[in-house]
């Protein structure tokens, strides 16, 4: 499935949406935190568009599909 083109704003939202809490920011980057039997920790860089990789790369660590990563955008 094609990645869309998004914001790390847009994702942290997402993130946020679906349990995960900021827990810091370095610079443009921030740091989210879920805890459901596994701790899931996931770095966004807040930047205006995300590169492909680096969008795959959070979409894997916060344990989504690509496909549901995309409907949740959608939602």
């Amino acid at each position: 499935m094609k990645l869309p083109v998004v914001s790390g704003r847009e994702v942290i939202k997402l993130l946020t949406r679906i349990g995960f809490q900021v827990v810091g920011k370095k610079g443009s980057h921030v740091r989210l935190k879920k805890r459901n039997g596994k701790t899931f920790i996931v770095v966004v860089p807040d930047h205006s568009e995300l590169a492909k990789g680096t969008l795959r790369s959070i979409i894997r660590r916060a344990d989504l599909s690509v496909e549901e990563f995309v409907r949740l955008l959608e939602s």
